[in-house]
């Protein structure tokens, strides 16, 4: 059993600190507008689905734009692209505001508006989460996402309490206004954080091959996707309560605005037991226990919700909603945190955003169409019964413990020093690898490779292959491809600390005093009548 970690810890760093606080004021203004928004929606529009895609279109950017804002976090200054993203809510949220206030609001243009908005978080938040690995040491981190979890359910209850209240008595276009200003406190921190920026000596990589690299990598990594399938089902499933609840305010329970935003705060406070919990449960249940539970949990709480006309049972069955809905996706986000490479820890998790928010958008038009021909009753009965589906399903595809393996960079690879004076953009690159295996020795020998295999198209091999010599058996050839020399440069500083086990596996079942020979070779399709490259000088030292 790990050493028990306060969940307060992160709080020591000042960065944290200060960046967390800023957070809550953005993320009060944030759910002060949801309510003003999901609210506007119920008197601008007669449709219910109408209704849910107000939360669909906050959640549909994440799912689109989630993974080049995760390629832009791990190759550019990420400080900056979350300014960026500041400044863009800042600059649209004033415009909403505006044409609240003035009446020119249409359900189309609020969804537009909603959307914009939906685009700033999706570009803020990959770098935001990517952050965390360089503000807190390892063993905060999971403290670091429990705590901002709980700092956006903290203001979720409360805020949307307030939003209530302000909705009813100013109307939305006022808090459209608090949420433009809202934004300031976490710009002026942005602002003031100075962080320590690693220096590559490599150039930047590409958009595109940036984008690719970071595909490949979750999929050569069956953690990450169970994870991501899971999140995915979740947020399938759980969004029922958050896309709905508008309506369960003014049907079921026959609220108003501040009704509204009452149940929501109690769905915050159930979510910031939930992030308090986190930690306690982690040391004593195995992560598929957590998360199976929080699925059956919420399942339970929305299948009853869809009885009640009470708003004080409503409340009560909203909070272990809550609760379970921090658990499940605090644990999902550390999960991803913890089994990945900094190097790739901003794409890994947008993909883990697209996935889940993705589901999230699926699920806010799914339930909204449900309850429009059905009512809202039967579309959380039918979410409820879906929550435990996605239960089962943990069955098959269970979520990985956190991954104890050290993924900081092995930084022990030595540009080789070449006779031909190559360029970083020369290739494409042929790289062989020969070992000296013994036949006793062969079956362990693939079973290595396969991990080999693995690892090398992950960090950007192509066209791995494993040959044998038919005169010598005992040779074997380890033949990829890359494109560039850099790239070639590029793939071998990815390796881990994690990854040298294979490669001290391999090193053990290769027979002889001498390591294993690698050929390094530029491909050439045709003889030129001259050399293609200069040699370099070959200065002998004596």
């Amino acid at each position: 059993m790990s050493q028990s970690v306060s969940p307060l810890a992160p709080f020591k760093h000042k960065a944290f600190r200060s960046l967390w606080t800023a957070t809550l004021a953005s993320n009060l203004g944030g759910l002060i507008q949801t309510v003003g928004a999901g609210w506007m929606m119920t008197t601008i529009a007669q449709s219910s689905n109408m209704v849910a895609l107000v939360q669909a279109s906050t959640t549909l950017p994440v799912m689109f734009f989630s993974l080049f804002a995760g390629a832009l976090a791990d190759n550019f200054d990420r400080r900056r692209i979350m300014l960026i993203a500041q400044f863009m809510m800042l600059l649209v949220s004033l415009m909403l505001a505006i044409f609240g206030y003035m009446g020119w609001l249409t359900p189309w243009l609020l969804l537009s508006f909603t959307f914009l908005i939906g685009c700033g978080g999706a570009l803020h938040n990959p770098s935001w989460q990517a952050s965390m690995g360089d503000i807190v040491p390892r063993s905060d981190l999971p403290g670091a996402v429990a705590l901002n979890s709980m700092s956006f359910n903290a203001m979720r209850s409360i805020g949307p309490a307030i939003g209530g209240f302000i909705v009813a008595v100013a109307g939305a276009a006022f808090a459209f206004i608090i949420n433009a200003v809202s934004y300031i406190p976490l710009i002026i921190a942005l602002l003031r954080w100075k962080p320590q920026v690693a220096k590559s000596t490599l150039p930047r990589e590409t958009f595109g091959r940036a984008v690719s690299a970071g595909l490949r990598y979750v999929s050569m990594s069956p953690n990450l996707i169970k994870v991501m399938f899971r999140g995915f089902l979740f947020g399938l499933s759980a969004i029922v309560v958050l896309a709905l609840l508008p309506l369960v305010a003014r049907d079921l329970v026959q609220g108003t605005a501040l009704t509204y935003g009452i149940m929501l705060g109690a769905f915050g406070l159930g979510a910031i037991a939930g992030a308090f919990t986190s930690g306690e449960l982690r040391e004593k249940f195995a992560n598929e226990t957590i998360v199976r539970g929080a699925f059956i949990a919420f399942g339970i709480s929305v299948y009853l919700l869809s009885y009640s006309h009470s708003v004080i049972l409503s409340c009560l069955l909203l909070l272990p909603a809550g609760a379970s809905w921090v658990l499940a996706l605090s644990l999902f986000n550390v999960t991803v945190q913890l089994s990945t490479p900094r190097w790739v820890v901003g794409r890994a998790l947008a993909l883990y955003q697209t996935a889940t928010f993705g589901g999230m958008a699926a699920g806010s038009w799914l339930w909204g169409s449900v309850a429009d021909g059905y009512g809202p009753e039967t579309a959380l009965s039918v979410a409820a019964f879906t929550l435990v589906g996605g239960a089962l399903i943990g069955l098959v595809f269970k979520l990985p413990e956190f991954d104890k393996l050290n993924l900081d960079p092995l930084n022990s690879f030595a540009e080789p020093e070449l006779r031909l004076d190559i360029r970083p953009r020369s290739g494409p690159i042929m790289v062989m690898v020969d070992y000296h295996i013994e036949q006793h020795n062969v079956h362990a020998f693939l079973e290595a490779m396969v991990a080999r295999r693995r690892i090398r198209i992950r960090d950007g091999a192509q066209q791995w292959a494993l040959l044998r010599d038919l005169e010598n058996p005992d040779i074997w050839t380890e033949t990829y491809h890359v494109p560039t020399w850099v790239e070639y440069v590029r793939h071998n500083q990815r390796r881990t600390y994690a990854d040298a086990a294979v490669s001290e596996k391999l090193l053990s079942l290769h027979k002889g005093p001498e390591k294993p020979r690698v050929h390094r070779m530029i491909e050439r399709q045709t003889v030129p009548l001259h050399d293609d490259m200069p040699l370099k000088p070959h200065i002998e030292i004596t």
